[in-house]
């Protein structure tokens, strides 16, 4: 639990800081929701542990609109589309932005599952990590409802097996998850998966993504993140034992 109120500060506030330095906008963002006629579009990224809009556009007609956003390192934002109806989840499109040109892609028919994202690296890789990350979840999904059913008729002997398959999925996500991040250290999503994905693992992984970043990753926004994560962790570690006595 301490590890994850860590974790979530840590990005809040290191977010906040980053929007401190004032630079000229180097990300032209070209959206095109198919099918959408009214409604408005907000870019935001997360400050002080809430979404805020960085930018809005509203749709009167022209689906397609374009807009330049100051990012000053490579940072998961976000595409709201308020509808006018629903504030659902369904509405919001993560996206690895990046300095150059992006485009976004869609239709308001599936706007998160129909979106085709282009012009970032780290977007390319993140959208390879989640491909095999969704893999362990639906495996976790299926073992959930097995053992639901399980329960229903009191088998403790399915429901220990389920269990030891569910604890073997969970290492293998972590594993692919660590193994992800340091073979891709020259680039932003690793440190973003070990805040984002693997948080609480044991620290011992999480020093070890830290300490294979690049010199250009480890001063990005989520390099600078990971970095002070890991040494309040170790913090908190060194102090348990004095606190003990």
């Amino acid at each position: 639990m301490k590890k994850s109120i860590i974790a979530f500060v840590t990005l809040a506030l290191l977010a906040s800081c980053s929007n401190k330095n004032e630079s000229p906008d180097n990300l032209h963002l070209t959206i095109n929701v198919k099918g959408l006629k009214t409604g408005t579009l907000y870019i935001q990224r997360i400050k002080d542990t809430s979404l805020v809009a960085v930018d809005s556009v509203k749709i009167d007609g022209n689906a397609a609109v374009e807009r330049d956003i100051k990012v000053e390192s490579p940072e998961m934002l976000y595409l709201f589309l308020d509808r006018g109806v629903t504030n659902s989840l369904d509405n919001n499109i993560l996206f690895f932005a990046e300095p150059g040109n992006m485009t976004i892609e869609t239709n308001l028919d599936n706007f998160i599952a129909g979106a085709k994202i282009t012009g970032s690296k780290n977007q390319e890789l993140y959208e390879e990590y989640q491909k095999i990350n969704n893999r362990f979840r639906d495996e976790n999904l299926s073992m959930v409802e097995l053992k639901f059913k399980a329960l229903k008729r009191q088998d403790q002997k399915a429901l220990d097996s389920l269990d030891a398959k569910q604890q073997s999925n969970i290492k293998r996500k972590y594993l692919y998850a660590t193994n992800f991040a340091i073979n891709n250290k020259d680039h932003e999503v690793a440190p973003y998966i070990a805040l984002a994905e693997i948080y609480d693992i044991n620290l011992k992984f999480l020093d070890t993504i830290q300490k294979s970043m690049t010199p250009k990753v480890a001063q990005s926004l989520y390099g600078k993140k990971l970095t002070k994560y890991v040494a309040d962790i170790k913090k908190e570690e060194q102090k348990a034992p004095a606190a003990a006595e």
